[in-house]
């Protein structure tokens, strides 16, 4: 027996039918299909005698496979039960279609998505992109920037911020908005594109084959797909004329980069602002939402009523189906430890991202410096107390 079917296969079975979100309750009160319940997956079992087994029941969590593996196991059970293909981003997915249909109202929605850039998220978002153009140097004249969209709320929001800075800053400098797909399913490479589409973003799309080669190779496979992802965007760049690429990395992501290093790698180091490439000559990545709060690009999302790609990576989609892959993930402790630590002291988090500005030299036993020289404070020490 089939356990899985399409968004429209639910809407056109006009039987009466259970429609399940299996999703925690924040995410379920954001949005879900309407008439659906929610029974969260880490409670389904307390829900199972509501099941009813003279008609069909259909489950939607975020990718399809969590839903599935449920209806596996219930099916046996005598359940007419069918797990949401896609998940809940086949709903999304089947909403944006509906909003782009109507040219009209598509406009009037992406005008609304850039006035709310420089109106009511100015402060937030808007001034803190200019400060890290600004106090980075990040662009200079002449740049031609490949701005990378993953599909994520991060990157989208960058590539809104850029078109806005053509548009009302100083035009010096030329932008191609990249779009990779490394093999992604296809509700979320549907995702992608339609959310370009309804924001008026114009993406360049390349196709790579870096999920099937990460799958082939096994282990961890997010290091070296994060290697290889970074390796075709320099290349694709480089090829459509680009001197820098630009990645979503926001505030949070260089404290907890921060205290990873830290506390899991026994260094100190941070995630820069800009970097030249070893790889590609003449090439820099740069971050333009470095400065930028996490909790404001969230902000800016929900009062957009957007929705975004939680993480569209093939090889993790049981972990998305469950929330999303950081749960669980070192990461995660590191978000979980600054929340806890912000509840006792309001600035933690600027007190960690101004740690690496304020090093002093004299304070360290040893440092590195580029080229892998060491430094150890035992060797000018004497020299001092003469």
């Amino acid at each position: 027996m089939q356990y899985s079917r399409s968004f429209d296969e639910m809407v056109s079975d006009g039987r009466d039918k259970m429609i399940i979100d299996i999703r925690d309750e924040a995410e379920f009160i954001k949005g879900s299909f309407p008439g659906a319940v929610n029974y969260p997956f880490t409670e389904f079992e307390t829900h199972v005698s509501e099941l009813k087994k003279d008609k069909p029941i259909y489950l939607i969590c975020y990718s399809g496979k969590r839903s599935l593996e449920m209806c596996e196991d219930l099916a046996p059970e005598g359940y007419e039960i069918y797990s949401i293909r896609g998940g809940i981003y086949s709903y999304y997915s089947y909403l944006m279609k509906s909003e782009y249909s109507d040219e009209e109202a598509s406009k009037e929605k992406c005008a609304s998505i850039e006035k709310s850039i420089i109106k009511k998220f100015k402060k937030e978002i808007w001034c803190r992109f200019t400060k890290a153009l600004s106090e980075y140097e990040l662009i200079k004249d002449g740049d031609k920037i490949a701005v990378c969209i993953s599909g994520g709320k991060d990157s989208m929001l960058m590539a809104k911020l850029f078109q806005e800075l053509e548009r009302h800053g100083k035009k010096n400098f030329e932008v191609v908005y990249m779009v990779m797909n490394p093999g992604y399913n296809r509700i979320n490479y549907e995702t992608i594109l339609n959310n370009a589409k309804l924001m008026d973003i114009p993406v360049t799309v390349f196709d790579s084959d870096i999920f099937d080669v990460v799958e082939e190779a096994g282990g961890s496979p997010c290091y070296l797909c994060a290697r290889m992802r970074r390796g075709y965007l320099y290349s694709k760049a480089k090829e459509l004329g680009c001197n820098k690429i630009a990645l979503g990395h926001h505030y949070d992501d260089v404290i907890e980069t921060i205290l990873m290093g830290m506390l899991y790698g026994g260094q100190v180091q941070t995630m820069m602002p800009k970097l030249h490439s070893t790889n590609f000559e003449g090439m820099e990545l740069i971050r333009p939402l470095y400065l930028v709060r996490e909790a404001d690009i969230k902000r800016w999302r929900d009062y957009n009523n957007l929705t975004f790609i939680n993480c569209a990576c093939r090889l993790t989609e049981s972990c998305a189906s469950c929330g999303g892959t950081e749960k669980g993930s070192k990461r995660a402790e590191i978000k979980a430890l600054i929340a806890n630590l912000r509840e006792q002291n309001p600035f933690v988090e600027s007190n960690i991202f101004r740690s690496v500005e304020n090093v002093n030299l004299n304070t360290i036993i040893c440092y590195k410096t580029e080229d892998g020289e060491k430094h150890h404070f035992l060797k000018k020490y004497d020299e001092k107390g003469v």
